[in-house]
């Protein structure tokens, strides 16, 4: 899969060949003996976001932007292959000079026609405009979504792989980047997804702007949002609609959920202690219905490599409640003091109650329903 070359860049970078869906370039050997491989080489590459890259190029195939940037190129992959597989003008801009020189090394070893801009973000963004911005930094993005606001036409895609932040887990950290108070529950992969949802509106919505999210979704150490912006002061008013709290009891699994800017004090109807208010957050669908039939429908007739996971992944989403939490059934088992049965047979058991259940891509265990606490708890507790 990887052939290795005897080639260097500026003198002191080893490269191999890289190839990915339809495009092969060249990047940094990596010391795959570390933690974290992709941070052992000068310019960043990894190769686990390989799926979060082919969605990307059968999202665009269907979208069909008139010009794209990939606002933070490292060696360029994601941006070729965007200019190479879609047919779409493509620049790739990075402030680091040694990620430039290997940008246009691969675009001279594809032959991709490209334009290549070494220039900081939120410079660029600020003077330039591009039909769809992609922003995939190492960590957060929080720094440059004001500028991409300011800077995208009509798509703007982002990443975020500081995961522990957003879901609660370094709590300080969440709440200096992203204006909001995470909490680090059995839903954490769903608060993470959220809080950046409802960070980037609150940076949209002041230009007198709106989102509507095309298909977003979390998987493993990232966080990807794939969004389109709307004009106007009534498109930013109705985003704003989708901004709330989640309350969330912290002695049971009792949680609600409340649109507004604002968090009220509530109490756990079970419990009777005051709920934890997280948030603000996006409340609702993450998808949107059309996009997720298409990418599902395009999925089936692609040659990539992430092909398996991504049928996976595309019918999760798209069979998902657009509930702004799920529940953890082995949790819950935990809770009963019961073995817990097959996820199936719950799902069952809540839809013969008469409410709508369904898994979630978000955790294997996992599952939305708008059913009330108790009605879950049975489901689960049932005798077989």
């Amino acid at each position: 899969m990887y052939k290795f070359c005897a080639l260097q860049l500026n003198c002191a970078m080893e490269l191999i060949e890289k190839r990915e869906g339809k495009t092969s370039i060249l990047i940094p050997v990596q010391d795959n003996t570390t933690q974290f491989p992709p941070g052992s080489a000068p310019i960043f590459f990894n190769r686990r976001m390989e799926l979060n890259r082919d969605l990307t190029i059968i999202l665009l195939s269907i979208l069909q932007p008139s010009d794209y940037l990939d606002a933070m190129g490292a060696t360029g992959i994601r941006g070729l292959r965007v200019a190479g597989e879609c047919g779409i003008p493509v620049t790739i801009a990075d402030r680091d000079h040694g990620a430039i020189s290997l940008i246009t090394r691969n675009r001279d070893h594809t032959g991709i026609p490209i334009a290549v801009v070494e220039r900081d973000v939120n410079a660029l963004l600020s003077e330039q405009s591009f039909d769809a911005v992609d922003l995939d930094p190492f960590g957060t993005p929080a720094m440059f979504i004001d500028a991409a606001v300011k800077g995208t036409r009509r798509f703007l895609f982002v990443t975020a792989t500081d995961t522990a932040p957003l879901c609660g887990a370094h709590l300080k950290a969440g709440i200096r980047r992203y204006g909001a108070i995470p909490m680090n529950t059995e839903y954490h992969s769903e608060v993470g997804l959220r809080i950046l949802l409802g960070f980037v509106v609150r940076e949209t919505v002041k230009y007198d702007r709106g989102i509507e999210p095309l298909f977003c979704y979390a998987r493993e150490h990232f966080v990807r949002l794939h969004l389109r912006i709307l004009r106007g002061a009534q498109a930013a008013d109705d985003t704003l609609k989708h901004i709330g709290f989640i309350y969330q009891c912290k002695k049971c699994p009792y949680r609600e959920e409340e649109p507004g800017l604002q968090a009220h004090d509530r109490t756990c109807p079970h419990c009777g202690v005051p709920l934890q208010p997280i948030g603000p957050l996006w409340l609702g669908s993450i998808h949107n219905d059309t996009i997720i039939t298409q990418l599902r429908e395009l999925a089936e007739t692609q040659d990539l490599g992430t092909k398996k996971d991504m049928v996976k992944l595309l019918d999760s989403c798209r069979e998902e409640l657009p509930t702004s939490s799920f529940y953890d059934y082995h949790e819950l088992a935990k809770l009963k003091v019961c073995s817990p049965p097959n996820i199936a047979v719950v799902l069952d058991r809540i839809r013969n109650e008469g409410y709508t259940a369904t898994r979630t891509h978000f955790s294997g265990y996992g599952i939305k329903t708008e059913a009330p606490l108790f009605v879950i708890l049975d489901a689960i507790s049932a005798r077989q």
